[in-house]
């Protein structure tokens, strides 16, 4: 599939102000909502295979299984998951007034706000374009995506499939660079969600600003592996090498470093390189392994190996492949980076790639103390069957979520909030939690006939025994 054509800024208002005009006209009631998901799904269900294929056109080689599972299992589960809860979530929820307002009764009603904007990278190009448009739908409103220009073939398929299964005044696609995206986050929707970096985090918040517009920014960041002494390094490597090289190391919640008990570095490096082979053999033809996106994401990677280089630093590629090739291919093996300090490129930004830094830590209260003194990450990863170890990190660390024995693993949890913290993000979603960040909880208060409120009015000289009586 070609890539699709710009979205001339100028049209962007327009397109909001017709999805906004539709849906006051006729707000999605349930049934329509329900259908709009299971025809979604239908849609995405019978074109997987030319979802996989466009991707990995776009990434130049992408391992089909990983799209199948990354970018069409988990958008399949959500929209499942979405359906089977979405009568129960629109039924209206009574509270208690309490026995100094009875008779009155209250209520709180799930609204839809309107019109959601999503902004969406190139890393997960369906799943995390797909996952919240799901959501903003199943909680009743409509959508304005726009998808990244990094993945462009991927655009025009999520263009096409969605003109397959919504009108454009329900559902409308955006495509374009960064000045594009810019315009785009400062429309005044009713809810913006972006997933990305960090850096163009605070460009969207700064963008939304002036229209006050409530956000779900979910970043990134530096998230850690903890491995305890008691756990053992060859798990802990196979479950590290999974969540850090799925998709070639492009994942917001891989693990961008590990922290371990000194004198187990050399067990660990050889037991991720037993996993390397493993996987993905000698690299003759990886054709499970992900390459990287584009040129400059591919030197970027390259000039945190070099810094390392140039620092000192051992630099462990655990697999051999040719320069030239290397390059062409934009292939990056998976590489380990030991005992790298504070100054090192590859610890002063989100790696996001096939780079694993390994630090040493001589006590649990040291590697607690490196964790705290960095910025909040997006996921932490503590690896102890010592449930007294695990509860200790948990209790003195904070990360947006935390799959404890392995990695990446609770961002498939429908049921699982989630979201960062601070630097690596604000506000949650999947499941409930997405449909509640998507609607208005409306607090109603239905008032009876006669009601003790009534009695509330001066001159208070006439109640004032109510008055003490209520203040009691």
């Amino acid at each position: 599939m070609e890539s699709t054509a710009d979205t001339p800024i100028s049209a962007l208002a327009p397109a909001l102000q017709q999805l906004r005009q539709a849906w006051q006209a006729n707000k999605p009631d349930y049934d329509q909502r329900r259908a709009d998901l299971q025809r979604l799904r239908d849609a995405l269900k019978q074109r997987l295979p030319e979802m996989a294929d466009t991707i990995a056109a776009d990434f130049g080689h992408r391992s089909r299984h990983e799209s199948l599972i990354a970018d069409g299992m988990t958008v399949l589960n959500e929209i499942d998951h979405l359906s089977s809860h979405l009568r129960g979530w629109m039924k209206p929820r009574r509270v208690g007034v309490g026995w100094r307002f009875w008779p009155a009764r209250a209520e709180v009603r799930s609204e839809p706000v309107g019109v959601v904007g999503v902004i969406s990278p190139w890393n997960y190009p369906v799943n995390l374009a797909l996952i919240p448009l799901a959501t903003a739908i199943a909680a009743g409103n409509h959508v304005y995506l726009k998808p990244s220009e990094h993945t462009p073939r991927t655009t025009a398929f999520l263009r096409s499939l969605l003109e397959g299964v919504f009108p454009v005044n329900r559902v409308a696609v955006a495509a374009g660079g960064a000045e594009l995206a810019g315009a785009f986050a400062g429309l005044p929707f009713d809810h913006l969600v972006f997933t990305g970096s960090t850096a163009v985090g605070r460009k969207v918040m700064a963008a939304a600003a002036p229209n006050l517009t409530p956000l779900t920014l979910e970043l990134g960041g530096k998230s850690p592996a903890i491995i305890c002494a008691d756990y053992p390094v060859e798990q802990a490597a196979a479950r590290l090498a999974t969540g850090k090289w799925f998709n070639g190391g492009q994942t917001c919640i891989a693990p961008d470093y590990v922290l371990i008990d000194e004198g187990r570095v050399p067990a660990l490096v050889q037991a991720l390189r037993v996993q390397v082979l493993e996987r993905y053999g000698d690299f003759s033809e990886p054709g499970d392994y992900t390459r990287i996106i584009n040129d400059g994401q591919y030197r970027r990677l390259r000039g945190y190996l070099d810094d390392a280089r140039a620092r000192g630093l051992d630099v462990v590629e655990l697999a051999t492949v040719d320069a030239t090739r290397a390059a062409a291919e934009r292939l990056l093996p998976p590489t380990l980076v030991l005992e790298p300090g504070d100054d090192a490129k590859v610890m002063q930004e989100e790696i996001f790639g096939p780079i694993l830094p390994i630090r040493t830590y001589r006590t649990l209260d040291e590697a607690i103390a490196f964790v705290n003194a960095r910025d909040r990450p997006l996921s932490m990863y503590p690896f102890s069957r010592d449930r007294g170890n695990v509860e200790k990190i948990l209790h003195n660390t904070l990360a947006g979520g935390v799959t404890v024995n392995d990695t990446v693993l609770h961002f498939g949890i429908n049921d699982l909030p989630f979201g960062g913290i601070g630097p690596s993000g604000m506000g949650a979603y999947h499941g409930r939690a997405g449909y509640d960040a998507l609607t208005k909880a409306l607090p109603i208060l239905w008032q009876s006939r006669r009601a003790g409120s009534d009695l509330l009015k001066p001159p208070y000289s006439r109640v004032a025994r109510f008055i003490d009586f209520i203040v009691r």
